[in-house]
């Protein structure tokens, strides 16, 4: 098989592919083969017809036709490996003509890659990170979240405000059937409630009556009525050492504060370097030029974000009408968070990709079996081959290079450590 490629304009390449005439003759031997098993030809065996039975049944195009499609489809893997491209969606044949018997076939095809778009610096990157040791905010919110557990709330004769625990009777206006319902219970300041809606609740006492109405991203406005039934103050006992011996079984305040610092100690041991390398992909992506994202990429990442969140959603048992309702969320919510994602996530992966075109890094062998190796793959060289034939291995390849970019950017990146718990109990305090 030879194949030619043009230069990539506006994220079009197109392939010219010749395939040898040899393998086009085995194609449609194979096809009229196939074709005689296939159906009746009335005076012969199953698959013992011959050629010129068939095409007169069938036309003298079906086997050929047939052929074309096998050469094509068989080959597509190949074509791809060999141009080394992950196209964004299927790729284009047009005015295709049918194989012929003894004779070189060519067909054009032609695919659509993602941008390319470049970087506006290749320096380090800043990033803010929470301190590598435990710091007494960190225990100090921990604290706190044990004791919320054991809180209980009383009725109280005011508005509505923050943290406090509220009955609703809600009516559905427009476009908020999911929040509709009689006694519903919520926890203010939970982010269980759209922002908005929470905030048109603030300041209503006991049997008061609103509408209020708020616009979902990517949806249509949707409106409630709500009816005040109970407005609840949360209250945290206090914490003494007789009741952290009783509530959690430690001797003391003190001890239940040394215990709850190895818990953040070895939770920071095994996140940080994730968190780190998000924080510093997220600050490379805000540096690309593109000031609108692709369609046809973001919808392919679009399209795998979905599959995988599904097939994680089945693997807990759970459909995705079911997760919408426990999460009080619409469809079009739902979809137009996860396009959100998508466009970040195509964001970061083309920020990645020209990073590693400006360091230049390469892919070796050693470094597509070694990330086989590391996915727990047995039998790698059955898997690569496998890959190979599927037009996978491209994809591999970006993978490989995507995390050799982030290995370098996280290497030379410029941490400042904040301590955003301390600044966040700063901020309340205020």
């Amino acid at each position: 098989m030879n194949i030619t490629a043009s230069d990539v304009q506006d994220a079009k390449l197109t392939a010219t592919v010749t395939i040898p005439a040899a393998e086009v003759d085995a194609a449609i031997k194979k096809a009229y083969k196939a074709m005689a098993k296939q159906y009746r030809f009335p005076g012969f065996r199953p698959g013992k017809a011959p050629r010129a039975v068939i095409d007169s049944a069938l036309g003298s195009e079906a086997a050929r036709a047939q052929a074309t499609n096998e050469l094509i489809g068989s080959n597509e893997g190949a074509v791809l490996n060999e141009l080394d491209i992950v196209p964004v969606k299927e790729g284009n044949y047009e005015n295709i003509e049918l194989a012929q018997d003894g004779t070189d076939y060519t067909y054009v095809v032609e695919f659509t890659l993602r941008p390319a778009p470049v970087l506006s610096s290749y320096e380090a990157v800043a990033i803010e990170m929470p301190p590598a040791e435990v710091t007494e905010a960190e225990i100090d919110s921990q604290v706190e979240m044990l004791m919320g557990y054991h809180s209980t709330f009383e009725d109280v004769e005011r508005g509505i405000a923050d943290a406090d625990f509220v009955t609703l009777d809600i009516e559905n206006v427009k476009n908020a059937e999911a929040l509709a319902g009689e006694g519903r219970m919520y926890a203010m300041g939970s982010q269980s409630l759209p922002e908005a809606f929470e905030a048109g609740l603030l300041g209503l006492n006991v049997g008061d009556e609103k509408e209020i109405s708020w616009t979902p991203e990517g949806a249509e406005e949707a409106t409630v009525k709500v009816v005040v039934k109970t407005v609840k103050e949360r209250k945290v006992p206090e914490l003494t050492d007789e009741f952290v011996k009783e509530s959690f079984d430690f001797e003391s305040v003190e001890a239940m504060r040394d215990a709850i610092k190895i818990e953040i100690e070895a939770d920071k041991n095994s996140k940080l370097p994730s968190l780190k390398e998000s924080r510093a992909v997220a600050k490379l992506a805000e540096r690309l030029e593109l000031e609108e994202m692709d369609a046809d990429y973001e919808q392919s990442v679009f399209s795998e974000l979905g599959q995988n969140f599904l097939q994680n959603l089945s693997a807990r048992g759970m459909t995705l009408d079911t997760w919408l309702s426990a999460n009080g969320l619409t469809s079009e919510a739902f979809i137009a968070d996860l396009h959100q994602q998508a466009n970040d996530v195509a964001r970061e992966s083309l920020a990645l990709d020209a990073l590693a075109r400006e360091l230049k890094i390469e892919v070796t062998e050693e470094d597509i079996d070694n990330e086989f190796a590391s996915a727990g793959i047995q039998d790698v060289a059955a898997s690569k081959a496998a890959f190979l034939a599927d037009g996978r291995m491209p994809a591999v390849r970006d993978s490989i290079r995507r995390s050799k970019a982030v290995d370098w950017l996280v290497e030379g990146a410029e941490v400042t450590e904040v301590d955003e718990y301390a600044k966040a109990a700063e901020k309340d305090a205020e």
